[in-house]
């Protein structure tokens, strides 16, 4: 985390925020929750790992940011903000709960921003448009977004907490896995423009049906100001709460901006009208979903009052996050690393972008079980197999796939393994023969956990040396 000639926070902002006593000390250049990541100038918040109440289901990571305040302050922190009567080398704001401490900085910094802000919900694709959303906001100003994927009860608080007073535009990511998560932090969020991406079967398993996952994704409207705009799919509009002010997105012909795509092994070119106005662009990643994100992302320009003719240039720099299908060389084959995670719609969306990935290629899918889909899972499961024609094979991965049917796919069925631990990397290399492009997707802990993309890259390049 990079100092910069303003600070961050100044002590006494601080102790304002924490309703304390006003006290002198350091200015504080980052906010930090991790002592691993602290650097010199830095706030370190210990929290204890327990979410409390609100979010209770969420889980308690085990760990309690006390035991690590020596680390952190050995890593340079300026400051520490705790619960407990401990003896610190550096200056220390004590409060009931840190997490509570941590969200009314988050509040504060909020509130002293007097630019524009947009939070983004969904059932898939939240970091890919924040991000993309972000990059084009740079453009026309001051931004600052959340990173990662912080986006629950303290990615959100924490990514506000190191907002900049002269932020022109703030973007953030709202997630949930249960019940009842999203409202409080958009109401913390406060937002202009809160959007809605996509209502899918995703955490399905926590709840007992998918209007219930799209009543809690449209929740994000409580934290809108007044005058504030939804933004959501036309296929949402009519759930859209009573009253809303919504700009919807689609292909839809009564969408607010309304696309049409055309795709091809290098991406999409993409025809759009929003007011009137016709416009046109190129995306460099391809596939039906990717089209909808960067029309959700001109419908936020939109409704923050911009003029999107002038963000559409911008369009073919956009990069994705890392596992979000982003195109890697891999000796003399090109994987397109999805594996963050997957549901059936994402997983579909993602065999749509590789049937398109060229005609001079092998194109094999290495797909990995999709969770938390409750009863229906196991017939979703068998449902991704007809969904693999245009492709040269597929190989499954996990419980969830072990009996799917995929022997009756229309394309070849090239095996499954119970781990992606147990896929041979020169048996992959075979499949893919002398040029193939190979699709890796699953839910996060079937790919992602295990390293398994950077590991593959790694091996086949070598294996095409």
């Amino acid at each position: 985390m990079t100092q910069s000639e303003n600070p961050l926070w100044r002590w006494p902002a601080l102790c304002e925020a924490l309703n304390l006593p006003a006290c002198p000390g350091p200015d504080i250049h980052q906010i930090t929750i991790d002592s691993r990541h602290t650097d010199p100038g830095d706030l370190f918040i210990a929290l204890s790992g327990d979410p409390g109440p609100r979010f209770h289901s969420s889980g308690s990571s085990g760990l309690d940011g006390h035991d690590f305040i020596a680390q952190a302050i050995q890593a340079g922190a300026a400051g520490v903000l705790l619960s407990r009567d401990m003896a610190c080398d550096v200056p220390s704001l004590k409060v009931d709960d840190t997490l509570e401490g941590l969200w009314a900085i988050g509040a504060t910094a909020r509130h002293r921003m007097q630019g524009l802000v947009t939070g983004i919900t969904g059932s898939s694709g939240k970091t890919t448009a924040r991000q993309w959303l972000e990059q084009l906001l740079r453009m026309a100003g001051r931004t600052h977004a959340s990173v990662g994927s912080f986006n629950n009860h303290w990615g959100v608080p924490l990514s506000l907490a190191r907002m900049p007073e002269d932020s022109e535009f703030g973007v953030f990511e709202i997630g949930m896995n249960n019940p009842g998560e999203i409202a409080p932090l958009a109401e913390l969020v406060n937002m202009d423009v809160a959007v809605v991406l996509n209502v899918l079967p995703a955490h399905l398993g926590r709840f007992e049906h998918i209007g219930q996952i799209r009543e809690e994704k449209l929740s994000i409207a409580r934290g809108l100001k007044p005058g504030g705009r939804l933004v959501l799919p036309q296929v949402l509009a009519a759930s859209a709460p009573a009253g809303a002010d919504i700009v919807t997105f689609g292909f839809e012909p009564d969408a607010t901006v309304r696309g049409s795509a055309h795709y091809t092994a290098q991406g999409a070119e993409v025809s759009v009208q929003i007011a009137g106005q016709q416009l046109s662009y190129r995306l460099t990643t391809g596939g039906e979903h990717r089209v909808q994100t960067s029309l959700s992302c001109l419908a936020v320009i939109h409704a923050l009052g911009l003029e999107a003719a002038d963000f559409v240039g911008y369009m073919p720099d956009l990069t994705t996050p890392q596992g979000r299908g982003n195109r890697l060389q891999a000796g003399r084959h090109i994987i397109i690393d999805d594996s963050y995670n997957a549901n059936p719609v994402s997983m579909r969306y993602a065999l749509q972008e590789l049937a398109v990935a060229g005609d001079d290629c092998r194109k094999i899918a290495v797909l990995g079980e999709m969770l938390e889909l409750g009863d229906d899972g196991i017939q979703m499961h068998r449902d991704i197999a007809q969904h693999c024609r245009g492709i040269d094979g597929v190989i499954t991965v996990g419980e969830g796939f072990r009996d799917a049917g995929f022997e009756e796919a229309p394309t070849s069925f090239l095996g499954h393994f119970a781990s992606a631990d147990d896929i041979p990397a020169d048996w992959l290399d075979q499949q893919l023969g002398d040029k193939g492009v190979l699709l890796v997707k699953g839910s996060n802990r079937v790919f992602w956990t295990r390293n398994f993309v950077n590991r593959l890259v790694t091996a086949l390049a070598e294996n095409g040396q």
